[in-house]
């Protein structure tokens, strides 16, 4: 038996994953275990987990792998200041003094780190680096169900690279274009999340829920000013405009004269049209340079198969966008496709290009839903909400399924807690907020009410594989909610003029499909498929729910609250469930009604995490 610990850490989504025999067996990203959001410090908890899943000590793991090279990162660094100088020896003066202490001696450091685990941890020869990139690419090829792939990565930086294209063949892959920081298309989208006012590296995804509420006005403002694009999709950007580089912003006043505002204080001003069409024009970029490059690779390798892998990766609204342009026959994309997915790619990269070990193929793939975190038995369900002083029921899994499908259909908001954590960004369908997406309020009463975050953000559908075209139009399985396709016209409900020229937010309160709380304003959705072999009771779930509605899609959000991680245990779910307005909790076969529970237990949740 062979074993190896993949470990991503110190920038942000720190993780772990454990692969015995280049098998899959556990991940986590360690914001689960501490409740700190993004959490970039030493995933300690989520080795310690990883570890104990496998029964592993650390001193019986054969190889241990960091998912980046310090020393190139630092190399960047250095030659990034020396080039800007003496612009940016503010923020040099704050970054080296931590690079010359801690970062630079990363094997030492985690050395240290890796012998809290286990005193009998002695051998530092374990320790290998693997490169950011070469980490990401791995993570989205390996576990694909294709022999043969074009993997694209774009993110903000690794060392060196922010976009890489690589060629994935069996068991082999071959890194053959780059483009290097500072010109990034992560790194650029950053800038606008900052400009509007959302957290960087944190509230991305947010600036891609704002941009159907605007239009693309500032496209060419963008195009004639920020960035140069090319026939094939590369880029190169202006860096007149941007303060990343040396500084300690993401934009400068050049950024802010050119667009006539400085960037939006969120603590103090409101979300405008100006922001929501800021939105709309980057978002529109991203995707013209995401099909430029899928259409020059698909060109020019003349590949079936796209794999996606990086931070955007997770641009689910681009990623429909190359699917709808019918470029490649398959695309497939990682659902830990972040820093955390770092942790897997590293260790599936040296499973397989060092060790040279053949491939597992499936006919879907190796992820197994992304269920890969932790598993709570009943026993263990029921001693900790006893502990919590929670009231509830047990009941036989048929009962229980059909009482939660009847509680949605009455218009309930319900805690879904089942089997494995998943592993990623996403919940799907095991750490879930649920709820009925016929309903015209629901959206708006789960953001304000459960998740205390923007009425704007978009909620995704859960839907039967089998029922999947019947609904949406998308030609394949979306299994990780990482691919935004339109509602089918039949699903429709058009606006009328008047209703088309509703500010933004306001078009929220139109009902715009049979299915209004997971219909985006411009007609689209973001898509996970549920298919019994990977995920059965949740499956069961939403079949229940339509044997009683005839629809067979469930609203599935996160279950947690604004800048909070995804609930991880039974005792933080419940004290989300009594936190928020959340109607019921099912985790396990235990039943809970919030009516039921003892008042004094509810807190202000809110103040616990700190808002993005």
């Amino acid at each position: 038996m062979t074993s190896i610990l993949g470990i991503s850490a110190f920038y942000h989504d720190s993780a772990a994953t454990i692969l015995v025999d280049g098998k899959i067996k556990a991940a986590a990203q360690e914001e689960r275990f501490t409740r700190k959001k993004h959490d970039s410090d030493y995933p300690f908890n989520a080795i310690e987990f990883v570890l104990k899943h496998e029964d592993l000590k650390l001193s019986e793991v054969d190889r241990i792998i960091f998912y980046e090279k310090p020393f190139l990162k630092f190399e960047r660094l250095l030659e990034t200041y020396v080039a800007f100088a003496p612009k940016g020896f503010q923020s040099f003066s704050k970054a080296m003094p931590v690079w010359l202490r801690d970062k630079l001696f990363q094997k030492k450091m985690l050395f240290e780190e890796l012998k809290k685990h286990d005193v009998n941890f002695k051998d530092i020869n374990k320790i290998y680096f693997s490169e950011h990139h070469l980490s990401h690419a791995a993570s989205a090829f390996f576990p694909s169900p294709f022999n043969e792939a074009i993997i694209l990565t774009a993110d903000g930086v690794g060392e060196w690279a922010t976009t890489t294209v690589a060629i994935g063949k069996e068991n082999k892959l071959d890194i053959k274009k780059e483009i290097h920081f500072p010109h990034s298309l992560g790194l650029l989208y950053s800038a606008f999340t900052y400009y509007v006012g959302f957290k960087v590296n944190s509230g991305e995804y947010k600036l891609m829920g704002l941009a159907p509420y605007g239009s693309p006005k500032f496209e060419k403002i963008i195009k004639d000013n920020l960035i140069d694009i090319k026939d094939d999709g590369s880029f190169r950007l202006n860096q007149k405009y941007f303060n990343y580089a040396t500084g300690l912003t993401m934009t400068n006043q050049n950024f802010h004269d050119l667009f006539g505002q400085k960037p939006r204080n969120s603590k103090k001003e409101k979300i405008t049209q100006f922001h929501m069409d800021i939105a709309s024009s980057i978002q529109k970029i991203t995707e013209h340079i995401m099909i430029k490059l899928a259409k020059s690779l698909k060109e020019e390798f003349k590949i079936q198969n796209l794999c996606l892998a990086g931070g955007v990766a997770l641009n689910c609204v681009a990623n429909g966008k190359i699917l709808k342009e019918k470029i490649f026959e398959n695309i497939w994309v990682q659902p830990a496709a972040g820093d955390a997915g770092g942790s897997l790619g590293a260790a599936l990269a040296y499973w397989h290009l060092e060790e040279n070990k053949e491939r597992i193929i499936s006919e879907t793939d190796e992820m197994q839903g992304s269920y890969l975190g932790p598993l709570y038995e009943q026993n263990e369900i029921e001693n900790q909400l006893k502990e919590c002083g929670a009231k509830f029921v047990c009941l036989n899994e048929e009962d229980l399924i059909n009482k939660t499908a009847e509680d949605l259909k009455n218009g309930n908001a319900i805690g879904w807690f089942q089997g494995r954590m998943e592993f990623g960004p996403r919940a799907l369908g095991n750490r879930s907020i649920l709820g009925d997406p016929r309903s015209e309020k629901m959206q708006k009463n789960l953001n304000l009410k459960v998740k205390y975050r923007e009425s704007f953000r978009p909620f995704a559908p859960s839907v039967l594989i089998e029922n999947l075209s019947d609904w949406f139009d998308l030609r394949y399985e979306s299994p990780y909610m990482l691919i935004v396709a339109d509602i089918k016209d039949e699903k429709k409900i058009e606006m009328t003029k008047e209703q088309n020229n509703l500010f933004g937010i306001d078009k929220l309160n139109i009902k715009r499909s049979e299915i209004p709380a997971v219909t985006h304003v411009d007609y689209s959705a973001r898509i996970q498929t549920v298919d019994p072999k990977t995920n059965l009771k949740y499956y069961n779930l939403i079949k229940k729910f339509k044997e009683k509605t005839n629809c067979p899609v469930v609203v599935n959000t996160s279950f947690n609250v604004r800048g909070e991680p995804i609930v991880n245990t039974p005792q933080d779910a419940f004290n989300c469930f009594m936190g928020t307005e959340l109607d019921n909790l099912v985790i396990g076969n235990c039943y809970l009604i919030k009516k039921d529970q003892d008042p004094s237990l509810k807190k202000d949740y809110k103040k616990n995490f700190e808002l993005d």
